[in-house]
This record gives structure tokens, sequence and C-alpha cells, in this order.
């Protein structure tokens, strides 16, 4: 699996797109394009490499994160994934809009999410197997998609290089978060590499021994 990273919006939030080859499938993870530009560099991309979108997946509502999940959907004729319990964070988006000072900036829409993910669904990239993985405490309903024939989980605002997702949000909550990570992360292979919503990718390993907010030994 190839996954290509943008970086987009003032959030410096990371878009990917999983891919195998040119002319492939491909599936858009969390599309926070805000800016034209950063539309058509996404835009550009998928077409340039004559993919096939397949689906548009959210690991969560958060407006850095899927204020473009529905202009990518209906742009590429597929649904909008992600889990039901943000349902009610994604159809606030207009509201975060406002909060965070993009009223008036940018047309935002509440957003429905087309199809509901859960625990252990399994998508495909071509004949790639895709996990999903419940990891809440950032969002009600965050989640993380694992591709275990690469070895990479894309965790959203999950877990990131020494530090983890804010929980003073709506519906954040530490504890669930702290155990998401030591659930669901923390017991995927150790070299298994952690491709987060924000800055640098990093492993389970590394953040298993160093990570200040959730420590766990591998022995």
């Amino acid at each position: 699996m190839k996954v290509s990273r943008f970086t987009v919006n003032a959030f410096g939030e990371n878009t990917y797109i999983l891919w195998q080859a040119p002319g492939s499938d491909a599936i858009i993870v969390d599309p926070g394009m805000m800016k034209p530009q950063e539309h058509e560099a996404v835009d550009a991309f998928i077409d340039n490499n004559k993919l096939h979108v397949t689906h548009v997946l959210l690991t969560h509502a958060h407006l850095d994160h899927a204020v473009a999940a529905r202009h990518e959907a209906l742009r590429y004729g597929v649904k909008v994934h992600a889990s039901e319990r943000d349902e009610p964070l994604a159809m606030t988006l207009p509201d975060q809009a406002l909060r965070f000072g993009y009223g008036g900036r940018m047309e935002v829409e509440p957003l429905a999410i087309d199809c509901y993910l859960r625990q252990d669904d399994t998508l495909l990239l071509g004949d790639e197997p895709i996990k999903v993985l419940e990891t809440p405490g950032h969002s009600p309903g965050g989640l993380s998609f694992y591709a275990p024939q690469s070895g990479l989980v894309l965790t959203g605002d999950t877990i990131f290089h020494g530090s983890i997702g804010r929980t003073d949000l709506f519906g954040g909550d530490f504890d669930q978060l702290i155990a998401s990570i030591q659930t669901q992360i923390f017991t995927l292979p150790p070299d298994t590499l952690i491709a987060p919503g924000h800055d640098e990718t990093t492993t389970v390993e590394l953040e298993a021994a160093t990570n200040p907010y959730v420590r766990l030994s591998f022995t």
C-alpha cells in the first residue's frame, strides 16, 4: 500500500490518500481541505494517478478532519464512512466553523454520515484489508484504521509522536482515550507505523516506550 499525505488548513491536519498503483482503487482519509489550492492539490493527485476513489473515511468528525468530506464524496460518487457515535458532532460542523473563526469565510454544512463503521469492520483496498478499530476519547466516535499487511495504523487525533489528542472538546474523555491507546494501539505489533492526524509518523514501539501520557514496556 502507498500512503500519500497532504498537510492542510491552519490546523496542520494530515489528509491521507491510500492507494496501490496508478489506475488502482484509492481511499481518502480525513479530508480537511479548506482552501481552493488544497482541494486542487488533492484532486490533481488523484486525477494524475488515475485513481478510483472507493471510500471517504473519517477518524472523527472535528472540523479540521471532516470539512471536505462531502465535497470529496460528491466529486467521486462515494459515501462518507465514520462512527455513528460521531454523527452528532458531524452535524455541528457549521457551529465548529464559527467557534474556530471560519464563519462566513467558507461554506460549511452539517455532515450526515452515510455508512457507520464499528469495531472489527473490514474494508478492502484492492485485496488488502483495512481493519476498523474503535478508539474513542478525543471524540465519542473516534476510529483508527489498521492495515496489517502494510504495518500501518492511521490514528487520527488519538495519539501523536510524544503526545495524545486533546480531550477538552465536545465529548472528549481522557480516561477513555488512554484506554483506547492501551487496548487498541499498543496491542498492535511494535513496528507498526503510526500515521497521525497531525505532525509526523511514529511507531507503536516508540510511543509505548516514551510517550509521557501512556507508557507500556515491550519485553
